[in-house]
């Protein structure tokens, strides 16, 4: 019996490209929501988190007609000559980030948020800029948040099914990721190859959340190690 592995290559690269980009995206929003008071703050967590609720094909339908032909952001595109994103892979970014972009913030904002203001005020006193502070200190306390970040975003990423398939479709080398591959397995009733994808996936779910776990776990006792000795 033989595999395509095809969907599976295509499906991580868009997942390694899709985390690096919400990792650069998702980052200075985490920052700003974790620092604001602004009054517009809890508009902007809701707008963040709206993929959480979302149903995929919901999210997918309007991100095909944005950035469709008769959209603004497919007329954006193609004023800047890269035609329309739609059934093709820079299409499939694209949703994937909007799709996959709370559970990047989210835990990069939590993790900020546990800092708290003191190692920061410290920093200042010792005459640190804001960008000095930030990178200094506020990135390497927020490490936990950052490593879950990634493997949310990652896992998450290779997860999705309704929102590539409505922007993307089905096309062979282009648009065509694992869980479109194991939805067409199951249509032409190839349970075997269906099957084997799906256990993958099952799999590389299991050892990405006890990976998780486990580390987040480390830092959780060593944190509470320098607290106890401090």
């Amino acid at each position: 019996m033989l595999i395509d592995w095809q969907p599976v290559w295509l499906t991580l690269k868009l997942a390694t490209l899709t985390t690096v980009l919400l990792l650069l995206i998702g980052t200075p929003i985490a920052w700003w929501l974790s620092q604001t008071g602004s009054r517009f703050r809890h508009a902007i967590s809701a707008v963040v988190a709206l993929p959480i609720v979302l149903p995929p094909t919901v999210l997918g339908f309007y991100l095909l007609v944005f950035l469709g032909p008769h959209g603004p952001g497919g007329a954006f595109t193609t004023w800047l000559g890269l035609g329309t994103l739609p059934f093709t892979f820079a299409g499939l970014v694209v949703a994937s980030v909007f799709y996959s972009l709370p559970f990047v913030v989210q835990p990069i904002q939590n993790a900020f948020e546990a800092i708290g203001k003191r190692p920061l005020e410290v920093a200042a006193t010792l005459g640190a800029g804001p960008w000095d502070r930030f990178f200094s200190v506020a990135v390497p306390l927020a490490r936990p948040g950052f490593l879950s970040a990634m493997v949310l975003g990652f896992a998450h990423t290779v997860g999705e099914f309704g929102v590539v398939l409505m922007i993307g479709g089905n096309i062979p080398g282009e648009t065509k990721v694992l869980s479109v591959a194991i939805y067409d397995h199951v249509e032409t009733l190839e349970y075997a190859q269906a099957h084997i994808l799906s256990a993958g996936m099952v799999g590389f779910a299991f050892v990405v959340l006890l990976g998780l776990y486990l580390v987040n776990g480390r830092f959780t006792s060593a944190s509470a190690r320098h607290e106890g000795r401090a």
